[in-house]
């Protein structure tokens, strides 16, 4: 007995030394820096999940070229199916088991929202949220740190378009029933209340709904000329070919999460030609020579990977946690990269430029317009654009 009850306590002594180590390591040592991500490599939402992938890319060439002063990333990807479930579930593993210093993108709305408190409390670095809610940046949370223009402001940028270039006289809006959705909605109803107009239908749809034959009846019905859409892919392709069934052909405007025009013209069986929808970063086809580097780089470290928008999202997301790293120097801490990114400045790659300070954690307003073409090309409507209703850059946002 005496010698169970010895082992027993071996095994106790053992995993109390292994399992709070590993929660509180900080995250790199002398030779790596560990970097998270979640994403939706199956379920509805999995032609998302090449955002995460794209993150990868970035760090590959970040350690073939050296690392970040001595340090390699390890990079780490997990699937969480678009389940917010799966996302708490993932993102624990990799903090208590993996003990990764930083998170970088992580598709979905309520998938962030379901892990933010808990990297906030553990200390964990997030940056570039691959999902657009207020609620990540606003009241300004010390450790995330926003690339992506917020969905209020790019549903406030589309509407005005819409009512100014196209001059619609009905819109509807078909929006996500979570975050992701709403925001861009409220967006839309702050720029339409300011020509005192209303849409003509706002109507939700659960992320996995597959008839949506009522749904596009009622914008028929109502006479909507365009239709503006914040829904992921599959959403998004069920609407237009059940619209092609009932003979209704809106002009449909979506936001720049289905802005990856090979991929949703492919779905859709060609149906997304004509499509406008918002932008947040160079366009797959452009002839640029940082975008033409990592062009090259995924002909090498991914060569099975389609060379496109969501794919190039996951450098744009995660390349400012890059730059931050860089500039902290030999000495890293997450105090250190914490100063850096708060005093990061009109930063550019092949996204929008980014700035942040640390009473402002949302680092741009600005999409750009574009338009499906005949084969997927991608036509420039309108270039970088900020939201002049945006009330959050006239006034710092108080901390929590």
């Amino acid at each position: 007995m005496k010698k169970v009850m010895f082992c027993m306590g071996i095994i106790c002594v053992v995993f109390l030394m292994v399992t709070p180590a590993s929660a509180a390591r900080p995250g790199f040592d002398k030779k790596e820096i560990r970097i998270g991500q979640w994403g939706p490599q199956t379920g509805p939402a999995a032609p998302w999940g090449s955002v995460a992938r794209g993150s990868g890319l970035l760090f590959n060439v970040v350690n073939e070229q050296g690392g970040i002063h001595g340090r390699k990333i390890k990079y780490f990807i997990r699937d969480d199916q678009y389940n917010p479930a799966q996302t708490v579930a993932v993102v624990k593993e990799l903090v208590e088991r993996e003990g990764v210093f930083a998170f970088v993108g992580g598709v979905g709305g309520a998938c962030g929202k379901a892990v933010m408190d808990y990297l906030g409390k553990n200390k964990i670095i997030w940056v570039g949220p691959s999902a657009a809610i207020t609620d990540f940046v606003f009241p300004p949370k010390p450790y995330i740190f926003a690339v992506y223009p917020l969905y209020e402001d790019e549903g406030s940028i589309l509407t005005k378009f819409v009512v100014e270039k196209l001059k619609a006289k009905k819109i509807g809006f078909f929006y996500q029933n979570d975050a992701y959705g709403k925001d861009g909605l409220e967006g839309g109803r702050k720029r339409l209340a300011t020509y005192q107009m209303n849409f003509v239908e706002e109507i939700p749809v659960e992320p996995g709904e597959k008839d949506l034959t009522s749904q596009m009846l009622k914008f028929k019905n109502a006479g909507a000329e365009v239709v503006l859409m914040f829904v992921n892919p599959t959403v998004a392709t069920i609407a237009l070919k059940t619209c092609a069934t009932i003979d209704y052909k809106p002009q449909w405007v979506s936001s720049d999460t289905l802005s990856d025009y090979g991929l949703m013209f492919k779905i859709t069986g060609g149906l997304w030609e004509g499509v406008i929808t918002g932008a947040f970063g160079m366009t797959p086809t452009a002839d640029h020579p940082l975008l033409n580097m990592y062009r090259e780089a995924a002909k090498k470290y991914a060569p099975e990977e389609r060379w496109g928008t969501f794919y190039l999202a996951g450098i744009v997301f995660a390349d400012p946690l890059v730059e931050a790293l860089k500039r902290v120097g030999p000495k890293l801490s997450t105090e250190a990269c914490l100063k850096q990114l708060n005093s990061l400045k009109d930063h550019q790659t092949i996204g929008p430029k980014v700035t942040w300070t640390p009473q402002i954690h949302q680092g741009t307003d600005s999409i750009q317009v574009q338009k499906c073409g005949p084969n997927a090309e991608y036509i420039l409507l309108q270039d970088w654009t900020s939201n002049d209703l945006a009330t959050w850059k006239k006034q710092p946002a108080k901390k929590k």
